[in-house]
């Protein structure tokens, strides 16, 4: 997109869900992006006005279902979770997730409880480690299902 212009100032989605990325190729910060209107990036949760790629949310109205690993490649204690989940270590007592198998369903991972601070989107498949899905950390505070595709 940065053929296209250099800074995003504001956004709107007209239908569906979307990811938009702070870097080309789906790389850097990410933010979720439901159907609304955006007027500045602080509005979709923006650390800056950079959007370089972004990628449409496929439709989705099957069961949500993935599995948080402790370590790498699938090893250690795991959770496997339905529902979204506000404040990992208040319900898990744990906040380190170092690998993850989507089993079904979109997902985000928020870096803070309360579904506050870095996104990561999480698509249906294996995740042997959090680089996989962009993360420098294996700590985090949320997460929730992508469910509102209108």
């Amino acid at each position: 997109m940065q053929n296209h212009f250099s800074r995003c100032n504001s956004i709107r989605v007209e239908s569906g869900c979307w990811v938009a990325y702070e870097k080309p190729n789906y790389g850097g910060y990410q933010y979720m992006l439901h159907k609304g209107e955006y007027p500045d990036y602080q509005r979709w949760a923006g650390f800056n006005d950079c959007i370089r790629s972004c990628r449409m949310v496929p439709p989705y109205n099957g069961n949500y279902r993935m599995k948080i690993f402790e370590r790498s490649d699938f090893a250690g204690q795991n959770l496997e979770l339905m529902e979204d989940c506000p404040d990992l270590h208040e319900r898990f007592h744990t906040r380190d997730i170092s690998s993850a198998n989507v089993l079904e369903g979109y997902w985000m991972l928020h870096e803070h409880p309360n579904y506050r601070g870095r996104q990561y989107f999480l698509r249906p498949g294996e995740y042997r480690r959090h680089s996989e899905w962009g993360s420098a950390s294996s700590t985090f505070g949320s997460l929730r299902r992508v469910t509102d595709l209108n």
